[in-house]
């Protein structure tokens, strides 16, 4: 992806409901980044590089302490928002150095996901809350062997069509209805968030759960051996 696509494009990293303020610390990837994200104690989304700026330990071994992220191994915290250290528990008297800062991006929340944007920049439109039909409910996220590119392709030969505005692709599994929301983790793995207008716990709902594995399945046995 060229970095003028990339100015405009929100991926799809995890359902909202898996972050919980000022608890846990979710891994996830975009475009070959691996994101740490985590949700602050007044409830914000936040998306960081996966990398403590000081000895580049996974900010997801750490945890999240009011509305900073703590590194697990020598402790820096690091201030929401800004990504800016502002406490090195070895030195408490010191004032924690200015160019010391986690890299921060841009992290919203819509349709029941958190979209990370990778941009420099902070993007101007945020991706639309339409996205998933109001009401639905988060099926399961597919781990897939295979380019998002290729994964998109699969899910428009089986009749999902594309919403360009909205990243989506609506259709059906199992003659149930479905939107599907593909993100680009790296090169040869994507990840297909569902989202159905099944109820949890439905047979509808385990009939899904059993046509998305053979989705997946089907679009992994199609890619190309080394």
């Amino acid at each position: 992806m060229s970095a003028d696509s990339s100015i405009s494009t929100w991926h799809p990293v995890a359902p909202s409901a898996e972050l919980r303020a000022g608890a846990n610390i979710v891994a996830g990837f975009a475009e070959g980044r691996e994101l740490a994200l985590w949700r602050s104690a007044d409830g914000t989304a936040q998306a960081w590089e996966n990398r403590c700026p000081h000895r580049s330990v996974r900010f997801t071994l750490g945890q999240v302490v009011e509305n900073r992220l703590v590194c697990a191994y020598h402790g820096w915290q690091y201030a929401a928002g800004s990504g800016q250290c502002a406490r090195i528990p070895a030195h408490p008297d010191m004032p924690p150095p200015r160019n010391v800062c986690a890299k921060v991006f841009s992290a919203v929340e819509a349709a029941g996901m958190v979209w990370v944007n990778l941009a420099e920049a902070v993007p101007a439109a945020p991706p639309p809350d339409d996205a998933v039909p109001m009401g639905w409910s988060f099926c399961q996220t597919l781990t897939v062997r295979a380019d998002a590119t290729g994964v998109r392709d699969a899910l428009a030969a089986r009749g999902f069509m594309a919403d360009a505005s909205s990243h989506a692709l609506r259709g059906a599994l199992d003659r149930i209805d479905t939107v599907a929301l593909v993100l680009d983790a790296r090169s040869g793995l994507a990840f297909i968030h569902l989202w159905t207008n099944a109820t949890a716990g439905s047979e509808a709902m385990k009939s899904l759960h059993v046509a998305a594995r053979i989705l997946r399945s089907n679009i992994e046995a199609r890619q190309p051996t080394v």
